[in-house]
């Protein structure tokens, strides 16, 4: 279909509701854009790839890479939902810190200038691709008498993560680690923090319309009793990170705001083939073991994620009324087949071969409603415990 917004898809292990709820997203991006939704489009070898007649808008099912990009056609933001980057490793975390000096196996493409650009916007903390380098790395951070956190690079939330107290945790630790997927990856080491808040900050660019937002994520309980994303309270306005600033009052979501517009203010100077239309990122604000106050940025996230549908509703309602300057949205995710507000909009609701049975819902409120005022309350308080899993 000529000029039509397409689902693509890239990678196969992605959940039955994942599908579903992209796929929703991808329909009413439509609608805001003008188009027709298209259906998928599965990415194949190149020289397979169908010729449109229009350009396609995409909504992939991850972070794509330039050369991927480039062969179906994306050629900046506006061609897609999320994002863009030069070399696998800078859609992980592994991106946020620097390398220990004398680092090995370091990736194609690393930038060394980058990390020191980053040091003011993220937590102390250093990457590495090897088990040797980690076991060093873990060390030098362990010197300043505080915990520090092992994270994958390419973990989602806060999969795989390990609290470290001391040197012999640290040699267990990684001896648990697949050292093959750490030089794939990358594995992040950086300070611990203690009754810390993460906040989601993010900006989108889709047609005309530009929003910004800030925002707290809530947990939950999937099937087998592990914690995990329950949702996200987000509190929306027409314009970009700077003007979020300027009309962000707390001083803690200031601080995370100004965190993120630094973040990818230099990201974009290192790589300049990066670009991206969704630009998500976790900050976390807290104190550490010393009770010093740290405000860092954790990860980033260029493709459509769980926060995702209640950007989208955002988006349908600024498109709908021109005027409107600002909206609070808020999105569920509970493991269960659930009745839904009546006012909420079902992004999936069944039975997940993978996950089991799980409901998706968002809804959209007026800004200074008294209930997105509550529920902001209430997803900070959901986030204020042990450490920062993002």
């Amino acid at each position: 279909m000529a000029g039509a917004v397409l689902d693509l898809i890239l990678t196969h292990k992605r959940g039955a509701h994942e599908k579903a709820t992209r796929q929703w997203a991808a329909k009413r991006l439509a609608e805001i854009l003008g188009r027709g939704f298209g259906g998928e489009y599965f990415a194949g070898s190149e020289g397979d790839e169908p010729i449109y007649d229009e350009p396609i808008y995409f909504v992939p099912d991850r972070t794509l890479l330039a050369v991927e990009a480039e062969r179906v056609g994306i050629h900046g933001p506006a061609d897609l939902f999320g994002g863009v980057v030069p070399y696998p490793f800078v859609a992980t975390k592994s991106i946020t810190h620097a390398a220990p000096q004398g680092a090995r196996d370091l990736p194609e493409g690393w930038s060394h200038a980058l990390g020191d650009a980053l040091a003011p916007f993220v937590l102390p903390g250093l990457t590495v691709f090897n088990l040797d380098d980690a076991r060093r790395a873990g060390r030098l951070l362990l010197a300043d008498g505080m915990p520090i956190r092992s994270k994958p690079g390419h973990g989602i939330g806060g999969s795989g993560q390990t609290v470290i107290a001391n040197p012999q945790e640290l040699d267990a630790a990684i001896d648990r680690l697949d050292a093959a997927a750490i030089g794939e990856a990358g594995l992040v080491l950086e300070r611990n923090l203690a009754s810390a808040t993460t906040y989601s900050v993010g900006t989108l660019t889709v047609g005309t319309i530009v929003l910004s937002y800030s925002g707290t994520q809530r947990t939950t309980r999937n099937h087998a009793g592990h914690e995990v994303y329950g949702g996200s309270t987000l509190r929306c306005l027409r314009g970009n990170l700077d003007d979020l600033l300027r009309a962000t009052v707390d001083e803690r979501q200031r601080r995370a705001v100004a965190a993120s517009i630094g973040y990818d203010r230099e990201v974009g100077r290192a790589y300049p083939r990066f670009h991206a239309s969704r630009r998500n990122y976790d900050i976390v604000h807290g104190e550490d073991g010393a009770g010093a106050v740290r405000c860092g940025v954790l990860e980033q996230s260029w493709r459509f994620g769980g926060a995702s549908p209640a950007e989208v509703l955002a988006l349908q309602a600024f498109n709908d009324d021109p005027g409107l300057q600002g909206i609070c949205v808020s999105t569920c995710e509970v493991y269960d087949l659930i009745d839904v507000p009546p006012d909420a909009e079902i992004s999936f609701r069944g039975e997940d071969p993978v996950v089991g049975a799980i409901t998706k819902y968002g809804i959209v409120e007026a800004d200074d409603a008294p209930a997105c005022t509550g529920a902001m309350g209430n997803a900070v308080k959901d986030r204020e415990r042990h450490g920062h899993p993002a």
